[in-house]
């Protein structure tokens, strides 16, 4: 099959195992990507046993990253729970449980003992950036940024069709003095701002940079701050929505609303 993500995060971080940036990216990328769960047996009534196994003295749940992986550890059909990373991190680390990833089936093979399972949860949950309300006036041009921040930014802005119709990184002056930096969303849709703002913040932690350099906002484009964020900002396109597909049963776990308990 093709590299996925995570093979490709995984391997930047083995080239630089030593390298803090690639092993961040690395587990936002995880957090990001939608699992497969290897279960005992089917789920019953929203619970979900999944298959442990023991390495060091450690306990272990196994997950791939394509159902198609799962089936060729499992050398046939399987049952699985779908997860994204962040949740199942969340429902393993509870339980001092790691995760397999890949296990003997691809490049990104790896053991995540349960202490950076409980990492990664604690990670994600740093507070978000501040939201504020700008004048045009303020706003200039971006100045230098870490490559680090824009790919991070990049990655995150690219799974959140549909919330905005796009984002813009200005700098951005302070009535009392001072200047820092902006990402402004126009045209955000209802309710999605929270989501907005906290995909930023886990952009803003896996890429090293400290949440209170930047600040984040949401404008109307018919705005003045919007015109003027199209002048001087630097541009980020959010993919158009997906068309609604037909209902189909969800497996278990596909609800981020609503994820199965594990036993």
């Amino acid at each position: 099959m093709d590299e996925t993500p995570l093979d490709t995060a995984h391997a930047a971080m083995q080239v630089a195992p030593e390298a803090v940036a690639p092993r961040m990216a690395f587990y936002q990328t995880l957090a990001d990507t939608e699992l497969y769960l290897l279960l005992e047996s089917e789920a019953e009534g929203g619970e979900i046993t999944p298959q442990i196994y023991t390495v060091e003295d450690n306990q272990y749940a196994l997950a791939f990253d394509d159902a198609a992986r799962l089936a060729e550890f499992a050398e046939g059909a399987a049952p699985y729970a779908a997860l994204p990373g962040r949740v199942l991190a969340q429902m393993l680390g509870a339980q001092a449980i790691g995760v397999g990833v890949n296990l003997g089936v691809a490049p990104s093979s790896i053991l995540i003992p349960p202490e950076a399972l409980s990492w990664l949860v604690d990670t994600l949950a740093q507070p978000d950036p501040a939201q504020t309300e700008v004048r045009a006036e303020a706003l200039a041009a971006p100045g230098d940024l870490p490559e680090a921040l824009l790919k991070a930014l990049d990655a995150k802005l690219a799974r959140a069709g549909g919330l905005a119709r796009s984002a813009y990184m200005a700098s951005l002056s302070f009535a009392g003095g001072g200047a820092g930096h902006l990402l402004a969303f126009v045209d955000a849709v209802p309710g999605a701002q929270d989501a907005l703002a906290r995909s930023i913040s886990e952009a803003l932690v896996f890429s090293g940079v400290e949440a209170g350099a930047l600040d984040v906002a949401f404008v109307a484009s018919d705005d003045p701050v919007a015109a003027r964020l199209a002048r001087v900002g630097l541009r980020f396109d959010l993919p158009a929505p997906q068309a609604p597909e037909r209902s189909t049963p969800a497996a278990p776990g596909t609800d981020p609303d609503r994820p199965p308990i594990l036993k």
